[in-house]
């Protein structure tokens, strides 16, 4: 199976990747980003991509989910994997804290690093850049004494140290990723499970439409395990909603009350019913 993801060699999507498949052969598609290898399943040029999905400290990873509701149509999501996160500082052989002059990592790294960056090195420019691995790889070429957030295999790869270990501002940082394929595709098995989708444009600007929408879960009892509101982009002030339901998708009482929203709202789509993890 070819699976896509974001690369280069180092980043936490490939050590996620590797534990979540638990020695199982695969052929790997490396991307630029996220889109990338999301695109990659759309266009048929891989089977699944492993796509980074929310995260413990900054929550969810809007550019995946701005990816899922407006440019994947047809990629559904058909399972997840938890990955405990830690994020070193990284630099040169034989650098100093005091000699940073600029902290290099993805936008997440960065993140999820705050307080750390504000205590230790507080001035120092912070980049970002387009992922954790493309960050090391950056210090360890660059003549300038700059330091990255990133893994400790990144570390390795490109030949840098670890100068202070375990720098995320909580010591649970978990990062959930998710598995992505073509619309269609059957999700493993499992006795418990999750359905994720997409709502909007609940009719007339009214006290109470979302309540009266979200209602048609609590009704039945149906537990929503998250909510998030993203721009719908065509005006400023329309929102869509990410919601995640406990429950299979075509199993009662989540059946039922996912009909019962689509006579309320003007779009539903379902992104993807799947086993819990």
């Amino acid at each position: 199976m070819r699976i896509a993801y974001l690369g280069p060699a180092g980043t936490f999507t490939e050590d996620a990747l590797t534990e979540a498949l638990g020695g199982e052969d695969f052929e790997s598609l490396r991307t630029e980003t996220v889109f990338d290898a999301i695109s990659a399943v759309i266009e048929g040029s891989a089977e699944r991509a492993l796509a980074p999905y929310e995260n413990s400290i900054e929550g969810s990873v809007r550019g995946t989910l701005d990816i899922l509701a407006f440019e994947a149509p047809n990629v559904a999501i058909i399972g997840e994997h938890d990955y405990p996160v830690r994020q070193h500082l990284i630099v040169k052989e034989g650098a100093e804290l005091g000699q940073i002059e600029a902290v290099l990592s993805h936008q997440q790294g960065l993140a999820q690093t705050a307080r750390f960056l504000r205590e230790n090195l507080p001035g120092v420019e912070l980049r970002s850049v387009s992922s954790t691995a493309a960050a090391v790889r950056m210090v360890a070429e660059s003549p300038r004494p700059w330091a990255a957030i990133g893994s400790r295999a990144a570390a390795r790869l490109y030949g840098c140290e670890i100068l202070r270990e375990g720098i995320q501002d909580e010591a649970n940082n978990v990062t959930r990723f998710v598995w992505l394929a073509p619309a269609g595709t059957e999700p493993a098995a499992g006795d418990k499970w999750k359905t994720s989708l997409i709502f909007s444009e609940l009719g007339d600007d009214r006290p109470g439409a979302l309540v009266d929408a979200l209602a048609e879960f609590s009704s039945r009892g149906i537990n929503l395990s998250r909510i998030e509101s993203r721009p719908l982009r065509s005006q400023l002030g329309r929102y869509f909603f990410f919601l995640d339901v406990d429950g299979k998708l075509d199993v009662e009482p989540v059946a039922t009350a996912i009909e019962a929203l689509r006579a309320k709202a003007e779009s539903v789509r379902i992104l993807g019913s799947y086993p819990l993890v």
